[in-house]
């Protein structure tokens, strides 16, 4: 039933000129501002020591996210409109080429994102210029809505490995075949992820990409989808970067990933209406860290090469 409901939902408003989505967003997102307190106030309280602003700023600052957030789940249930012929009056690539430099590199790629802009659409802006995307998602609670996703994902040609399942294997195999897989990078990782800073605070920060790109000798490539002032989008892509290998495996991918950790604060500073803060990013507690010398390194590492 929820199936069904959504779809037609996508039907009705990939009806719509895009102009109306627009609008539709900005008031889905100010009636979201004003009925969802618990996200919001999370949202103000994450956002004010992060950067450092008052909390009237904060507060003007989170409304505009969630006119953004609300625009970006319209998005999602728009792309099946988007295609070949339509694609670049929606978004505008900078520097694709250092993409494509990095795939002919011929081990895959790894792309550092994060849920910042419609990321959904960061996919399609690959995919629709000819370059083989997948990515690694995580199941969402309702199996229907899950579903939704991924069909809508398989309009725009993007292959999903769903967490909890074989994705190890399967992101593997796809960086052999020389394919993108993609990170969303910001997200809290537990017990056994990088207790690196992040906007100001400590917080379990995800190896994978990293581990990734250590093991198969991938070149990582930052890219990042922003909306612009239009209400189209720009996808942002970064110079190429490779892991180094000193030999200590675990200061290696520790180091890398504050590199990277980095990029992604630089966006969001710059962008700070864009991404998702009220999402629990800081929800582990550094004192709940992992506290056996090279457990991720040496465990990630393992998993990854038995399963590939």
């Amino acid at each position: 039933m929820l199936y069904n409901t959504l779809m037609l939902m996508s039907r009705l408003i990939r009806l719509l000129p895009y102009d109306a989505l627009l609008a539709l967003g900005r008031v889905l997102g100010n009636l979201y501002y004003l009925l969802i307190r618990k996200q919001r106030e999370r949202a103000v309280a994450q956002m004010m020591p992060a950067l450092e602003i008052s909390e009237s700023e904060a507060r003007r600052l989170v409304k505009e996210s969630f006119v953004n957030l609300a625009r970006n789940v319209l998005d999602i249930f728009y792309m099946p409109n988007l295609n070949e012929k339509n694609l670049s009056q929606y978004i505008e690539i900078d520097h694709l080429e250092r993409m494509k430099a990095a795939l002919d590199e011929d081990n895959g790629v790894v792309v550092l994102t994060g849920h910042i802009g419609t990321w959904e659409w960061l996919s399609a802006a690959f995919t629709l210029n000819g370059l083989p995307v997948t990515a690694i998602a995580k199941l969402q609670p309702n199996a229907e809505y899950s579903r939704v996703l991924d069909d809508l994902r398989k309009t725009i040609r993007v292959e999903i490995f769903n967490r909890g399942t074989n994705e190890l294997r399967a992101a593997g195999r796809a960086l052999k075949d020389g394919k993108i897989l993609g990170f969303l990078a910001d997200q809290d990782a537990g017990p056994g992820g990088a207790f690196i800073k992040f906007l100001g605070k400590v917080a379990s920060t995800p190896l994978g990409p990293a581990v990734f790109a250590r093991r198969f000798n991938a070149p990582v490539v930052p890219a990042f989808i922003l909306r612009k002032e239009n209400g189209r989008h720009l996808v942002k892509i970064g110079e190429p970067m490779h892991f180094e290998d000193t030999g200590d495996t675990d200061a290696d991918l520790l180091r890398f990933t504050e590199e990277m950790t980095k990029i992604l604060e630089n966006v969001i500073r710059e962008n700070p209406t864009q991404w998702l803060w009220f999402q629990k990013r800081w929800n582990t507690p550094p004192e709940m860290k992992k506290t056996n010398k090279h457990h991720t390194a040496r465990a990630r590492r393992k998993s990854s090469e038995d399963d590939t």
